[in-house]
């Protein structure tokens, strides 16, 4: 037998309060005989014996109901079968990823997990901890009445969310409770994907559900984008569909369709298109609905403007004047002033992909140039020698990472230093070692070197012309920003180029340091200064689509614990919840024990009193 709360055993001291009494009574002072008061001893006389065995019984029960109550109240539990059980600390894991939103019997898993957490919950008493926690790893605590509560609130997540992250902060929370019942029951579809790492839950029993059966085939959009990521004002919108089956597919433009067709088993979808529409645009691949919805519907975003107008300098030299001729003739650019191509040294305005002067007497023309249009880079040290020139890959900016191709086999002969200025916003794209070769900011790009094969290879490669094409109609045209792709509530560093971030009703808020994609799917347009420059672009991990499971014992293997139970079915599952430890609360029963006494006590007393009482 164990005690919850021993300090309560020091309220068996009033115990020797009878054991006094009864003691104390037996030393009563001399003793005088009254005339009127013979009778009476003479009749206590006849009964002393039975008197002195009323006597001792009733002060062996008021020490024993003393003891009883001062055992209650320490809260004992010991092994023993029947109803009840010992204070546990449980923990609740709910899987609410998306794969739960499949529809199995004409029910959700979801709804079926949340009523077997309904029953667990019922059995729940006063003296348990309880805790649910979901599958995107949120803890919420409370007694049972508003646990259930909380159960009635808990949504589906529009992605994956992180079971053993969830698993691991049950966890934490019964070992917190300083509780030895600890429980955790987790309620799962078990889906492949979701359980892929091992968690450690310390010296606590698990307890698993998995519903098993074989799941539908689930038809799902799996890819879906915009290329390039902005259109002038042609574009292609690309998709790729998981079915075992042709399959039709919808694509939306700003709400309305853009095109209808039939996709066969892993093709890839392709739509080209021109659209009337300007700016930032949100789009969709949709499919017909199944018994998993959720993974249906995949969105992009596209940003939509005429071909930028381009201004080439004589400085920039022969080979990009015929590298704009070439976009010029398939309709990329057309000529004009929105975009220049200069040498540092001639620069008044931006936007304008800036080249290094070919003369060194023009650097000094050149920094002052930089700092007149507020570009924070400045040339430096002349360098001279071959070296090879990488790309660099980039995250969250404009400038996508197929571009770092574009620099294979490529040396820079004669360069600057490229030197930041305080504040520099820029990202690189190409380096000469560690130095940076290009680097492009806010509606600029500048490179390290004259674009002439005297100072680099780059113009005579046959990845100029697209480098060029993608710095002037995808970084260079409109408001820098871009499209920031995310899994519902993925914690992203805030691009530097937006401030705000409008929801799904067109409501705006401002952006800290950190940017967490919101839970459901959708596009979320990005703004600065009150202006859309870029998309938050939210879809479920395409994980998520595919459905197979592994078994209980399957799951049992990854988690680390004192005990893993599979249960077979949720009548199991009930019976088997609260029931960490073998050892239950005795308390009642001590308690029961102890009012009987009191009422044989009070059945004695009552005895003793007629038997007193003369005739």
């Amino acid at each position: 037998m164990g005690l919850i709360a021993p300090l309560y055993l020091l309220l068996g001291a009033a115990a020797l309060i009878p054991l006094l009494i009864h003691l104390l009574r037996r030393r009563i002072g001399t003793r005088i005989d009254f005339p009127a008061a013979r009778y009476l001893a003479r009749a206590e006389q006849e009964h002393s014996r039975s008197l002195k065995l009323r006597n001792i019984l009733l002060m062996l029960l008021r020490v024993a109901i003393v003891l009883l109550i001062a055992t209650a109240a320490a809260r004992p539990v010991t092994r023993l079968a029947g109803a009840g059980h010992a204070p546990t600390a449980l923990a609740i894991v709910l899987d609410n990823s998306l794969s739960t939103t499949l529809v199995v019997n004409g029910r959700p898993l979801l709804e079926q997990f949340r009523a077997a957490a309904h029953d667990i919950l019922g059995s729940a008493n006063t003296t348990d901890r309880l805790w649910l926690i979901t599958a995107d790893g949120r803890v919420r605590g409370g007694g049972k009445a508003t646990l259930s509560e909380e159960l009635d609130r808990v949504e589906p997540l529009a992605g994956a969310g992180n079971l053993p992250l969830a698993l691991s902060r049950a966890g934490g929370a019964v070992r917190s409770a300083g509780l030895d019942s600890r429980q955790i029951i987790v309620l799962t579809d078990g889906q492949r994907t979701a359980w892929t790492q091992n968690t450690d839950v310390g010296d606590t029993q698990v307890l698993l559900w998995l519903p098993g059966g074989t799941p539908p085939a689930n038809r799902a959009v799996v890819a879906a984008e915009a290329r390039p990521e902005r259109w002038t004002p042609r574009g292609a919108v690309v998709g790729r569909v998981m079915s075992k089956d042709s399959t039709t597919y919808r694509i939306t433009l700003g709400g309305r369709s853009l095109a209808r067709g039939t996709a066969s088993p892993g093709e890839e979808i392709l739509m080209r298109a021109a659209p009337p529409e300007r700016g930032w645009v949100d789009g969709t691949v949709e499919l017909e609905p199944d018994e998993l919805p959720g993974d249906n519907v995949r969105h992009f975003a596209v940003w939509i403007g005429p071909p930028p107008a381009v201004s080439v300098s004589p400085e920039a030299g022969p080979f990009v004047r015929s590298a704009i001729d070439v976009l010029k003739g398939n309709g990329r650019v057309v000529d004009g002033h929105d975009i220049a191509v200069m040498s540092a040294d001639e620069l008044t305005s931006l936007p304008a992909l800036i080249l290094a002067p070919s003369d060194p007497v023009r650097l000094g023309a050149a920094n002052r140039a930089l700092e007149r249009v507020g570009v924070p880079w400045r040339f430096g040290a002349a360098r001279r020698g071959e070296t090879t020139v990488s790309g660099e890959h980039t995250l969250g900016t404009a400038v996508p990472d197929s571009q770092a191709g574009a620099f294979v086999d490529v040396t820079a002969i004669a360069r600057y230093e490229l030197v930041p200025q305080g504040g520099a916003d820029a990202d690189t794209i190409a380096r000469v070692g560690r130095e940076p070769w290009i680097v492009a900011g806010p509606r600029y790009a500048i490179v390290a070197s004259p674009l002439d094969p005297a100072a680099t290879t780059f113009p005579i490669r046959a990845a100029f012309v697209p480098w060029l094409a993608n710095v002037l109609t995808e970084h260079l045209v409109g408001e820098p920003g871009g499209v920031v792709g995310a899994n519902p509530g993925q914690l992203l560093p805030r691009p530097r180029w937006a401030d705000a971030i409008e929801d799904l009703g067109g409501a705006r808020s401002a952006l800290g340091d950190d940017l967490q994609a919101p839970a459901h799917a959708g596009t979320y347009f990005l703004e600065r200064a009150g202006r859309r420059v870029g998309a938050l672009v939210v879809n479920p991990e395409s994980s998520e689509s595919v459905l197979d499971r592994i078994s209980a014992d399957d799951v049992g293997r990854r988690i680390h614990a004192q005990q893993v139970i599979p249960a077979a079915d949720r009548t199991q599952l009930a019976t088997l919840s609260f029931r960490s430890a073998s050892r239950r609360s005795v308390g009642e029963p001590i308690l029961f024990a102890a009012l009987a006494l009191l009422v044989a006590e009070g059945v004695l007393v009552g005895v003793r009193r007629r038997a007193t009482v003369p005739a």
